[in-house]
């Protein structure tokens, strides 16, 4: 292995626990997450290289489903195999579904979750700060061409200000990086023996995951088969699959389809679901879960809110594990084919202007209490109601700049500061 490779390849004790770390510190959504696995990984244990890690990312950014929780499946599976990838992607996922799990509960018994809120608040204000860092860094190593600065702006503003579709700018990017690349554009990253996988190992991957993820569906379908598991099965696992750029993409399609067709929620519940995810480690797409809950729950109870959480959970990330460990192999291939890696680092470029607008989306929805779509012609944007900005998130936000940037708290350390400094301010 080269130089780019790994420095010091952790056991697999000790990477399970920093994969448990990661996911039980891994709130904020895709931005906060990637800016978390790459200070664990890239900075701090220099397990994954700088090219590595946003090669990867930007791979994990064409594929339907949770960037993030894709991203460290593939550094699981770089370090140890299927193995690793599954104990990564899992420690991503788990911590996050259980929280939602009591949070969706307590939510059909009590309503509302004003401490819950609360307590939040101040992780929120940590998450955006931790946001910027990351951006900075990240930005210093994806735009190293003036090039690359033009299409993240462009993507910041497309996405941002005309709501452009989000695998349209990713394709779009891809066609730029393609068709410029030179001959020199290799990278330093060498072809190794994970690379030459061969069709017969892809097709027995592929199969293999495809049945690990319609079987226990297909067994629903025969076994309880007049039960809204049923349906509940075969939404998730179609949403898996056309649900380009993460859970805000996801409310659009779920959005219809939950509340105007199959009415299993109504629009406020579907954004009291979005506002939970948001306060949970793991993936924003866990806002999934809680649809499968509460219209299981309205129509059978807790128990087969129960057994739809898991459906809904399976039929959702089973697929993210397909689609890494088909690819996986191939990404350092990719890396090595000059056209195909100008393609992969235009995304890259891509990628820092969607990660400014999810940051810039997440900033205002927890400054301000109210922000409304404004749609002007070709533009359509958020706007916030300024009349509505909650200087308790002023306040935690300049502190949690103050730890972070001058103090270089840890993350860990932060959160838990923060969220005790918002229980203190929300007696105000």
């Amino acid at each position: 292995m080269s130089a780019e490779d790994l420095d010091g390849q952790p056991g697999l004790a000790e990477a399970t626990r920093v994969w448990a770390r990661i996911g039980l510190l891994s709130f904020g959504g895709p931005a906060a997450q990637i800016a978390l696995m790459h200070r664990e990984l890239v900075e701090e244990r220099n397990w994954l290289s700088e090219n590595r890690f946003l090669n990867a990312l930007s791979f994990c950014m064409l594929l339907p489903g949770p960037e993030a929780m894709q991203l460290a499946t593939y550094a699981g599976w770089r370090m140890h195999g299927t193995l690793g990838g599954l104990i990564a992607g899992l420690l991503f996922v788990l911590p996050g579904a259980f929280v939602m799990l009591a949070l969706s509960a307590l939510y059909v018994t009590l309503g509302q979750l004003p401490l819950i809120e609360s307590l939040f608040l101040g992780i929120k204000a940590a998450v955006i700060v931790i946001v910027i860092e990351a951006l900075l860094r990240v930005s210093r190593k994806a735009l190293n061409r003036g090039d690359y600065w033009v299409i993240a702006g462009l993507a910041f503003v497309g996405i941002f200000v005309f709501a452009l579709p989000y695998p349209l700018i990713v394709v779009a990017a891809a066609a730029y990086g393609f068709l410029t690349a030179r001959a020199g554009d290799q990278s330093s990253v060498e072809d190794n023996d994970l690379t030459h996988h061969g069709l017969w190992n892809t097709m027995r991957t592929i199969c293999l995951w495809l049945a690990v993820w319609f079987l226990p569906l297909i067994a629903l379908q025969i076994f309880a088969p007049g039960s809204l598991l049923n349906p509940i099965g075969e939404f998730f696992s179609k949403l898996a699959v056309v649900t380009f750029g993460g859970a805000y993409a996801v409310l659009a399609y779920m959005g219809q389809d939950v509340v105007q067709n199959s009415a299993w929620l109504t629009a406020g519940e579907m954004m009291d679901g979005l506002g939970l995810a948001e306060t949970t480690p793991g993936p924003l797409i866990l806002v999934t879960q809680f649809v499968g809950f509460l219209a299981a729950f309205k129509e059978g109870g807790f128990w087969l809110a129960l057994a739809a959480t898991g459906v809904t959970l399976w039929a959702t990330f089973a697929p993210c594990f397909l689609w890494i460990f088909t690819g996986a192999p191939y990404i350092d291939w990719i890396s090595n084919q000059p056209r195909l890696k100008g393609a992969l680092s235009a995304i890259t470029a891509a990628v820092v202007g969607v990660i400014l607008n999810l940051s810039i989306w997440f900033a205002l929805h927890v400054f301000f209490t109210s922000v409304r779509s404004w749609k002007f012609g070709w533009i359509q944007t958020s706007a916030p109601d300024l009349a509505t900005l909650d200087w308790r998130v002023v306040v935690l936000t300049v502190v949690s700049a103050i730890v972070l940037f001058r103090l270089h708290w840890g993350i860990a350390k932060l959160l838990l500061a923060m969220a005790g400094l918002a229980l203190v301010l929300g007696q105000f």
